[in-house]
C-alpha cells in the first residue's frame, strides 16, 4: 500500500479508534493502554491484513518521536515542585519525616525489585523460551526485576487527576514517591546496560568524547542558571527544549545506551526555574495521547501472536501478583508518613503498583539489548495493561468508605 495510505490506516487504528473506544467506554479505562490492547488483540487474532502496510514507516517514526518526548516529559515531571502545586498537608518539616518518606520510597522500589529478580532467577527464567537472548541468567533476572519494580509516573499522574480532589493528599504523596522511584529506575537501567557490555566508555573516539561532554554541558548550564538565577525568555526556553532532547538522546545512543535514557535525563537536567515557564502537563499529555500511541500500539502489534497464549497470561498474572503484593508490603512495612492508617497506606501502594507505559518503555529497551526474551516482553506488556487497569478500581476499593471514620487533626485533608 502507498506510504501515505498506510500511515492514514495506522493513525485511524491506533489514534482515532483508540480515542473512540475510550469515549464509548465512558472513559472508564485509561486511554493510554487502549492502543496497547488494540495491538495485542490484532497480534493474537491476525485480523489485520498485511496489505494495509501497518505498522507504517511514517507511523513508526511518529511513534518513536512520541515516546522520546514522553520520556523527556517524564524527566521534566521529576521537577514536581517546579510546576505542581503542593497540598497543604504534604510538605515535611522535620528531618525524621524526610527520612521516613525517603525510606518508604526506597523500599517501595527495592522490595518489588528484589522479590521480582529472585522470582525471575529461580522460576521465570526456567520457563520455555524465557531465557534472555544474551544468555546471562542473572542480568535477565535483574532486568525483569526492574520492570516489576517500576511505577509509571506519567500515566500515574493522569490517573491521579482522574481520581479528583477528594483524596488529593494521598494521591500526591504517591506521585512524589513515583518521582523518586522513576529517577532510580532510569539510573538502574543505565547501570544494567553498562553491566551487560552494551555501553562503553573506553574507545576514546572524538564522537564518544563529545557524547560524554554533552551531559556535562547540560549539567553546567543548569548549575550556572541556578547560581546566577538566570531565567531566559519563554521563547528561548521553548527553543532549548528540542536541543536538550536531541542532545541527550544522541549522547546516550553514542555511548551504547538507549536513546530513551538520554531523553529522560535531558528532561531531568532542565533547570527548575525554566520548567516553571512550561506547560509540562500539556507536553506530556500531547506525547501520551497524540504521538506515543503509535509506538505502544506497534509494540503490541509486533509481538508474535503465538507468544500470546494461556501460558503468557498465566505468567503475566503471576508477575502481577508479585508486583502488587510487594508494593503493598513495602508501604505497610514503611509508610511514607506516620499518620497514615493501614487502609490509606495500602491505597498508596495500589497507586504505586501501576506499571503503565514506562514499564513497556523499559521492557522495550531491555528487549532491544537482548536482556529480555520475546516471551518475557509479551508477558510484561500484558502486565502493564493489567496493572494500569487495576489501579483506579483498586484504589477506590481500598477507600470505599473514606468518610466513615473521623480523621485525626494531623491528617491532611
Amino acid at each position: 500500500m502507498h506510504t501515505l495510505l498506510a500511515t492514514t490506516a495506522d493513525a485511524l487504528i491506533f489514534l482515532l479508534l483508540a480515542w473512540g473506544l475510550w469515549r464509548l467506554l465512558g472513559r472508564s479505562i485509561p486511554i493510554a493502554v487502549i492502543p496497547i490492547i488494540i495491538g495485542l488483540v490484532l497480534a493474537a487474532t491476525g485480523w489485520l491484513p498485511a496489505s494495509l502496510g501497518v505498522p507504517s514507516v511514517i507511523g513508526d517514526g511518529i511513534g518513536w518521536a512520541g515516546v522520546l518526548l514522553l520520556a523527556f516529559a517524564a524527566g521534566l515531571e521529576t521537577r514536581q515542585s517546579a510546576h505542581i502545586r503542593s497540598s497543604s498537608g504534604l510538605p515535611v518539616a522535620s528531618r525524621g519525616a524526610v527520612f521516613q518518606f525517603v525510606a518508604s520510597a526506597a523500599l517501595a522500589l527495592l522490595l518489588p525489585f528484589v522479590v521480582g529478580a529472585l522470582a525471575a532467577y529461580h522460576y521465570f527464567s526456567m520457563l520455555p523460551d524465557w531465557t534472555a537472548p544474551n544468555g546471562d541468567r542473572a542480568l535477565g533476572a535483574i532486568a525483569l526485576g526492574l520492570c516489576i519494580a517500576v511505577s509509571a509516573l506519567p500515566v500515574l499522574i493522569g490517573i491521579v487527576r482522574e481520581l479528583g480532589p477528594l483524596h488529593r493528599p494521598l494521591t500526591q504523596m504517591a506521585v512524589r514517591i513515583a518521582v523518586f522511584d522513576d529517577a532510580v529506575l532510569w539510573i538502574g537501567l543505565a547501570l544494567l546496560l553498562f553491566a551487560s557490555g552494551d555501553a562503553t566508555l573506553s574507545s576514546g573516539s572524538p564522537l564518544q568524547m563529545l557524547a560524554l561532554a554533552v551531559p556535562v554541558a547540560l549539567v553546567a548550564v543548569g548549575a550556572t542558571s541556578r547560581r546566577r538565577n538566570l531565567v531566559p525568555p519563554r521563547w528561548a526556553i521553548w527553543l532549548a527544549l528540542p536541543v536538550y532532547l536531541v542532545a541527550g538522546s544522541w549522547a546516550s545512543s553514542r555511548l551504547g545506551l538507549h536513546a530513551l535514557l538520554g531523553a529522560y535525563f535531558a528532561g531531568a537536567m532542565l533547570p527548575p526555574t525554566w520548567t516553571r515557564q512550561l506547560p509540562v502537563e500539556r507536553i506530556g499529555r500531547f506525547a501520551l495521547l497524540g504521538l506515543a500511541p503509535l509506538f505502544f500500539g506497534h509494540s503490541g502489534l509486533k509481538i508474535d501472536g503465538d507468544v500470546l497464549g494461556w501460558a503468557s497470561l498465566q505468567a503475566s498474572l503471576a508477575l502481577l501478583a508479585v508486583s502488587v503484593v510487594a508494593k503493598l508490603a513495602a508501604v505497610l512495612i514503611c509508610p511514607p508518613t506516620s499518620n497514615l492508617s493501614r487502609r490509606e497506606a495500602l491505597s498508596i501502594g495500589a497507586l504505586l503498583q501501576c506499571k503503565g507505559l514506562m514499564e513497556i518503555v523499559a521492557a522495550a529497551i531491555l528487549r532491544d539489548k537482548g536482556l529480555l526474551s520475546e516471551h518475557a516482553f509479551a508477558a510484561l506488556v500484558t502486565l502493564a495493561v493489567l496493572s494500569t487497569l487495576l489501579t483506579g478500581p483498586f484504589f477506590r476499593f481500598l477507600l470505599r468508605r473514606p468518610l466513615d471514620q473521623p480523621q485525626s487533626e494531623s491528617q491532611p485533608v
